[in-house]
């Protein structure tokens, strides 16, 4: 297999060979498919959580190297560990055409090929990745982050969930988190944020650098966040508040909860694990817990922690995937 597809995918490929391998593999179709198949496979080495998993999908790796340098032909599926094979879905989903201008005696316009790409974390799981620029991501659960294969005029990605960013330095071309309802621009610094599509509120918390949120239709009326802010948006509002740097701790797999209410910690478990959580008896909810938890521990154990100093039924129904807490 062409070895700069694999430097491509890992993002060490100068900006000049980038621009030729994807010239050529607009005009060869096998080309086009073995980077398409690969960018299954480096995404699915990139997401495994366990050291099980990553040896999994390395072997994995090897398989599909073999089977396009010996047959040369398209790779539809290969197998993962039962781990792996759910972690993440990451695909091609769609093709994007970018202009490109070479410099030089005479200016020609060619059409270079960007893949759309869209990672999907699934409940229960945690993603890390590094992005074509450098920037390293790392996804909690349940979350969606859509990027482009390579970064032209903008450094723009989508993120549903919640996602934390290590951005790679470029003063000229700013990296840019949109969500559902406002973007984050920044330059070269770490910043998380929060935007489920089940949420009523994004947040930003800045732990290095600067970055400022806005509304897509009203950039100049934006917020600029010092390092520790952290940004609350409701609504049409922008609040500052605090937060807890212990809540970054889910990027290690850990849920840190320190006096909050059984209602703001269920919120969020439902969030992480995909669960409807319902509470019979109301007093429940303002019952406070302060713990850490493991996030491969599930929310059934979770729930059995909580329960030990609170006490309260736990019954659960996987036919309606719901929990129900009782007295």
């Amino acid at each position: 297999m062409d070895e700069r597809i694999i430097k491509y995918c890992q993002g060490i490929l100068s900006k000049q060979e980038q621009d030729r391998l994807l010239k050529e593999a607009y005009n060869d179709p096998v080309l086009k498919s073995q980077i398409i198949d690969y960018q299954h496979v480096h995404s699915l080495l990139e997401l495994a959580p366990e050291k099980a998993d990553s040896l999994q999908g390395h072997e994995g790796y090897g398989n599909f190297k073999r089977l396009v340098d010996s047959q040369r032909r398209k790779v539809w599926l290969i197998s993962f560990s039962r781990y792996a094979a759910i972690i993440a879905i990451a695909f091609v989903s769609a093709w994007m055409l970018a202009s490109y201008y070479f410099s030089g005696n005479v200016t020609e316009k060619q059409e270079l090929i960007a893949f759309q790409q869209e990672l999907v974390v699934p409940s229960g799981q945690r993603a890390e990745l590094t992005l074509p620029d450098g920037t390293k991501v790392w996804l909690n659960a349940g979350s969606k982050l859509s990027y482009p294969s390579f970064f032209e005029k903008e450094r723009k990605v989508f993120l549903s969930g919640e996602g934390f960013f290590s951005v790679a330095k470029n003063e000229k071309v700013p990296f840019i988190v949109s969500t559902r309802t406002i973007d984050v621009k920044a330059l070269g610094t770490q910043f998380n944020v929060f935007s489920y599509p089940e949420s009523d509120y994004t947040s930003v918390y800045l732990q290095e650098g600067k970055v400022k949120a806005y509304f897509p239709s009203s950039e100049t009326e934006g917020v600029e966040l010092s390092p520790e802010q952290y940004l609350i948006q409701e609504g049409k509002q922008f609040k500052l508040s605090t937060m807890d740097p212990d809540d970054l701790l889910w990027r290690e797999g850990i849920y840190t909860f320190k006096r909050q209410k059984l209602a703001s910690i269920i919120k969020k478990l439902e969030l992480y694990y995909d669960v409807k959580i319902i509470v019979k008896d109301k007093d429940i909810l303002d019952y406070e817990y302060v713990g850490k938890f493991r996030q491969r521990d599930g929310v059934m154990e979770i729930l059995r922690l909580i329960q030990r100093i609170h006490k309260f039924k736990i019954n659960k129904d996987d036919d309606l995937n719901q929990i129900v807490l009782s007295k």
